[in-house]
């Protein structure tokens, strides 16, 4: 089950929209975020001057998908340097230290591996790593330590706006919304990042007239990016695909651009907007 924790953020420059140190209250773990364009303050930062995991954020030209590098380092501030370099996808970065500088390089990559795949199995963000992580060899109680680590690294990862290792919920059949039109059905959910369709919600094949431009770019590069795929006269979602409103997603389903909030409906009838903004 999770619990209340407190969360306690630090602007070092004042601005809410730079750099941010974040820490759980009486723990260890610290995640310091930054956009890209504030890389030369954030190294002149002590903790970024420790041994860490790392996660840089971006997001697929050809989806829109959001997309996540996952390393580690000995100098997070000399690997930001590497990368502001050599990386030209992300846009910002989450560099988790030890505040009591226990991490070792053994540490680190066996966080990377864990994270590497746990973010795999989350499917939320596509994966940059051009190959997998490799897990280190620990001691039974060291691995312990490190999944404790772990815990925390997620919870501060999340409330910094990142839900990487955020599998999405199973939802009860009373959660699951659905969306007709043409024959195409719809399953998702709304959720606190969007509106998720669910793999193997159909959608129709032809679309009408009155779907906005923007929204037929955005069919088309789920289609070749392989996220929809045309089967038996429907484009069918091979994943989990989250959208900004419900009125895309749906849109996406009816092929044709509409009121998400009264085209997304419950089991018993009531629409997203009865039980959500009207209730």
């Amino acid at each position: 089950m999770t619990k209340p924790r407190t969360i306690q953020i630090f602007l070092p420059d004042g601005n809410p929209r730079g750099v941010k140190i974040a820490e759980i209250t009486n723990r260890t773990v610290q995640a310091v975020f930054l956009p890209r364009a504030s890389v030369d303050f954030a190294i002149s930062r002590e903790e970024l001057n420790n041994v860490g995991v790392y996660f840089l954020i971006g997001e697929s030209d050809d989806t829109g998908k959001p997309l996540v590098y996952v390393g580690e380092t000995e100098s997070c501030a000399d690997r930001l340097k590497q990368h502001n370099k050599t990386k030209d996808f992300w846009q910002y970065a989450l560099m988790v230290v030890s505040q009591t500088k226990s991490f070792t390089k053994s540490c680190v990559k066996y966080l990377e591996w864990y994270c590497h795949r746990q973010a795999q199995e989350a499917g939320r963000f596509g994966l940059e790593n051009s190959s997998q992580p490799t897990e280190a060899h620990l001691s039974e109680s060291r691995i312990a330590d490190l999944m404790d680590n772990f815990d925390d690294m997620k919870t501060l990862v999340s409330a910094l706006g990142y839900p990487i290792f955020d599998p999405v919920k199973q939802s009860t059949d009373k959660d699951i919304l659905y969306c007709k039109g043409k024959g195409a059905v719809g399953k998702g959910e709304y959720a606190e990042d969007g509106f998720i369709i669910f793999s193997g919600s159909t959608c129709s094949l032809k679309e009408t007239k009155g779907f906005r431009p923007a929204l037929v770019n955005m069919r088309k590069r789920l289609v070749d990016s392989g996220i929809l795929q045309e089967k038996d006269g429907f484009l069918v979602f091979t994943e989990d695909y989250t959208f900004n409103s419900p009125s895309t997603a749906a849109s996406m389903i009816r092929a044709n651009s509409t009121n998400g909030w009264a085209e997304w409906k419950y089991k018993n009838g009531k629409t997203l907007d009865e039980v959500k903004r009207q209730g």
